[in-house]
């Protein structure tokens, strides 16, 4: 017989999370507010906020979160109906929404496996090879699909889960053997993947939009990789090998990985024409990406036209598109983030809150208050289960007064775009991907969490030195 207090307290569950919804809502509606700032704006500010605690406590399901904010904010009159849904129009929202569908294709035909198992076969004689070779196939995808769900939970997970059971590794006893390691090697690495591409996460770009509309710094596809390569990719050689010499897995040498690779490559054959087909289609949008400022293509036509040729060549068909239900999700809660946040840009009561607390470190040398406000930022994650949550309510702000302190805005707008993904190693629900590496049960809650913190001292000082130095050397500040 179950215990009678679980649906009593499952039940409980959502009430309180709506609960500290009301309390946020309510409780800046009946504060005081500046007298710069108008009702009007007073009022977008109290549903954003709340909107932003229910991303971070989901009392339903993000997308139907933001989708009541947006809806409270046109029935308030808080903006007019066509406004609080002029999101949904943003090229930049329906550029996030083809690369989803674009990346529908990768699973559907097959290519992300091939890609995984081409670099277990090159690498993955010792298990540290294994490690590189799926953290490989992570960052490959990642620089055209924007669903680090979709890359290292739909293609990468399933094989690091079958190479650790081919060595008998599974939760429990055995899970040292291999699988331990794979599974936060591979996801530590995701989210360094996560910071190298603008396309490494669905948040990235509304980063850069943010990035652009407080600063003026405009973040493309090639900037944003250019800015990271170095860093990232000296990050993603250290953290695999990190991680073997304090969390070692027992198997050290897998040479029968390399033959499971070339038997899983043999029974897929030959790329199949779709494969062929997507992997061109990806190479010109990626192309047609990076050479935005010579040829004056808008990044969103781009995408569109991308996914447009794979529906005409029937690499997709639109089955495909209307069941791809991630897509669709983030669309929702991408279109009414991007509006709320920019009309809220636009009150004034980000620069109010700006300079609020830009006290905190006034008669600072930029240099300690910069370096202070982004340990702020970065171990705030702890308290987010969303990357786009986290940037969505602190990046500007932070940005503001980091800048206000006298630091370069290039430096600044940097630093904070990369950490802001950099932050998800900390916890196993940092991002999208988390639970299900965590949910294999090959680690404890608490080796999970120390690890996640070692790397990201690691990390953070990788792109705050190395990272800062290139960027000089680019001429970026």
């Amino acid at each position: 017989m179950s215990d009678p207090v679980e649906p009593g307290s499952s039940r409980l569950a959502p009430l309180l999370k709506w609960g500290a919804v009301l309390v946020v809502l309510v409780g800046i509606l009946l504060a005081p507010h500046p007298a710069n700032i108008t009702d009007q704006s007073w009022r977008l500010f109290a549903i954003f906020a709340a909107t932003i605690v229910g991303l971070i406590v989901r009392p339903i399901a993000s997308g139907a979160v933001v989708l009541l904010g947006v809806v409270a904010v046109a029935l308030t009159g808080t903006l007019p109906p066509a406004e609080a849904l002029r999101g949904y129009a943003d090229p930049i929202v329906w550029l996030v929404l083809c690369a989803f569908f674009m990346s529908r294709a990768v699973l559907k035909t097959g290519l992300g496996r091939r890609i995984a198992y081409l670099f277990i076969r090159a690498l993955g004689k010792r298990s540290i090879g294994l490690a590189y070779a799926l953290v490989s196939t992570d960052t490959l995808l990642a620089s055209i699909i924007p669903s680090n769900a979709a890359r290292a939970g739909g293609v990468v997970f399933p094989v690091a889960r079958s190479l650790a059971e081919a060595y008998d590794s599974t939760p429990g006893p055995t899970a040292r053997r291999l699988g331990a390691y794979l599974m936060v090697a591979v996801y530590q690495c995701d989210v360094i993947a996560c910071s190298m591409w603008i396309t490494g996460q669905a948040s990235n770009v509304l980063i850069a939009r943010f990035a652009q509309e407080t600063s003026g710094i405009e973040i493309t596809y090639l900037k944003w990789i250019l800015g990271a390569v170095v860093p990232g990719v000296v990050a993603l050689l250290i953290v695999p090998w990190l991680l073997f010499r304090i969390f070692p897995p027992e198997i050290t040498h897998t040479p029968h990985a390399t033959e499971l690779a070339r038997a899983e490559l043999a029974k897929m054959g030959p790329m199949s024409r779709h494969e062929s087909l997507t992997l061109v289609v990806f190479l010109l949008v990626a192309l047609m990406w990076a050479t935005t400022a010579w040829h004056g293509i808008n990044s969103a036509l781009v995408a569109l036209v991308g996914f447009s040729a794979l529906l005409l060549l029937q690499v997709l068909d639109w089955d495909d598109v209307l069941s791809e239900r991630n897509a669709w999700d983030v669309y929702i809660w991408y279109g009414g983030l991007v509006r709320m946040a920019e009309a809220l840009s636009e009150t004034g009561v980000t620069k109010a809150f700006a300079e609020a607390t830009a006290g905190f470190t006034a008669g600072w040398a930029w240099p300690a208050a910069l370096a202070t406000l982004l340990l702020v930022y970065f171990y705030a994650h702890y308290g987010f289960a969303s990357i786009t949550a986290h940037a969505t309510a602190m990046f500007v702000p932070f940005l503001v007064v980091i800048m206000g302190a006298g630091a370069p805005p290039h430096l600044a707008v940097l630093l904070l775009a990369y950490f802001s993904n950099l932050c998800a190693a900390l916890t196993h629900y940092g991002t999208t991907p988390a639970p299900i590496y965590f949910g294999a049960r090959y680690t404890t809650q608490r080796a999970w969490w120390k690890l996640g913190f070692v790397v990201s001292l690691v990390t953070m000082a990788i792109y705050s030195t190395l990272g800062v130095a290139w960027w000089k050397l680019l001429g970026w500040w």
